[in-house]
């Protein structure tokens, strides 16, 4: 018998789909590029209790991996350990295999669009606030911390134009709300993060993502993110630079550059510009995620009655945050089950791609630290490797078609174990 066909009755007797060539994937297994996913997946699975999920894991320690497309780098995919939406953060997605690339849109005065994760949140990723003669622009400049007062600062992609975003050097997440000067209102990375690789990383504007995305070898696909602006920058922007300009601006950016409308996984959190481009751009539209973060039960109740009103405007993926997906129940009422939000999407003829894996720290501390994305099964979350097994009820109960990962390889090695291959561009109508 041969190694293929036990890998793929392993996957069959777990419930999961066997590798089927009869579903296209533009990915492509580069013979001059090596995927390289590093220890982190081979820690999770020895941090596991024994099981048959654990043994087919360790079935898979030894075997060549590919590219996949169920693995989305979130922010780049290398964000838990390289400063987000930088040139890095992407390189070291596409290097630990991920098949689907992200950049968060958001715009410069100029109206450039670049990639950031907020509009707003230059003064905490960026090193703006050491650059004077940039500073001075930021919607908020920086208030030290005082006996009353937390320091503060508010620097937006819109207070500057594309150009002088470009000069930026971009850093882990973080700032340090005690601090009383601008170089100790840098710190501020979670201990669980590095600073090892904070050595300027290059920021980066949409075509210049577009173009490092399409040279990655494997014919690697793109997710962009259309930014919700906040109310520090109301819209329409300078007065005439409307949501939905802004909206036809990122998909035109993709035209621009040739990229086949199958390759582009459009998102935003904005119900509007999702029919705004089911409409208009209706070849970039029909894949889009609808992302959704529900948080209180009248919110997911609401959420589920609009999924029948999202479904017959011809929305065909939303994207919910992991813990409306997850909660806990069973028998013994400590067993991690598919959420009833979960259910509803797949009732009304929705597919399902989820955010954000690797974001949350080590998992003995969910609890303790009110930690969100596992919020809903912290009762019975107490170490690492219950990070595969939290991916085997997505994958196996919610049937997710992809995930958000903030580090590549956790989530690409569990697809090629399975035979993952993630969303299909061009088979949505």
């Amino acid at each position: 018998m041969s190694a293929l066909l036990v890998l793929g009755l392993a996957a069959t007797t777990l419930g999961y789909p066997t590798v089927s060539k009869h579903h296209h994937t533009p990915l492509e297994n580069a013979t001059d590029y090596l995927v390289s996913l590093g220890p982190r997946p081979y820690y999770i699975i020895n941090n596991m209790t024994d099981s048959p999920l654990k043994r087919k894991l360790q079935s898979c320690e030894n075997t060549p991996v590919s590219i996949s497309g169920f693995s989305i780098g979130h922010r780049g995919g290398g964000t838990l350990q390289f400063p987000e939406e930088t040139i890095r953060s992407e390189d070291a997605g596409a290097r630990m295999g991920a098949g689907i690339l992200e950049c968060d849109v958001t715009f410069t005065s100029d109206r450039g669009l670049v990639c950031r994760h907020d509009l707003c949140d230059l003064h905490r990723t960026t090193d703006i606030l050491l650059r004077p003669e940039l500073a001075a622009k930021c919607t908020t400049p920086f208030t030290p911390a005082n006996a009353t007062s937390d320091a503060n600062a508010l620097c937006c992609t819109s207070d500057i134009t594309i150009d002088e975003f470009s000069t930026l050097c971009s850093k882990q997440d973080g700032i340090n709300a005690s601090a009383t000067n601008v170089v100790d209102f840098q710190a501020g990375t979670p201990p669980w993060r590095t600073e090892l690789y904070d050595t300027c990383g290059q920021v980066l504007t949409l075509d210049q993502y577009i173009d490092l995305v399409d040279s990655y070898p494997g014919y690697r696909n793109f997710t962009p993110e259309l930014k919700t602006p906040p109310a520090a920058v109301p819209m329409p922007f300078q007065g005439n630079y409307t949501q939905q300009q802004y909206a036809s601006d990122m998909i035109s950016a993709f035209r621009n550059k040739g990229i086949d409308a199958s390759r582009v996984w459009p998102q935003s959190f904005t119900y509007d510009d999702i029919v705004y481009w089911l409409q208009n751009d209706h070849d970039f539209g029909r894949q889009a995620a609808y992302l959704q973060e529900f948080d209180t039960p009248a919110d997911l109740a609401a959420g589920m009655a609009n999924l029948s009103i999202a479904r017959a405007a011809g929305v065909n993926i939303i994207a919910p945050a992991l813990p409306m997906l997850l909660s806990i129940g069973g028998a013994d009422n400590k067993t991690i089950v598919e959420s009833e939000y979960s259910k509803a999407i797949k009732a009304n003829g929705m597919d399902i791609i989820a955010w954000t894996f690797e974001r949350s720290g080590p998992l003995a501390n969910v609890r303790k630290d009110e930690e969100y994305y596992y919020s809903t099964i912290a009762d019975v979350i107490t170490h690492d490797g219950q990070l595969y097994e939290v991916l085997d009820i997505l994958v196996r109960e919610v049937g997710i078609k992809g995930l958000f990962t903030d580090w590549a390889a956790t989530v690409t090695y569990f697809a090629n174990c399975f035979g993952l291959e993630g969303p299909v561009g061009g088979s949505y109508s």
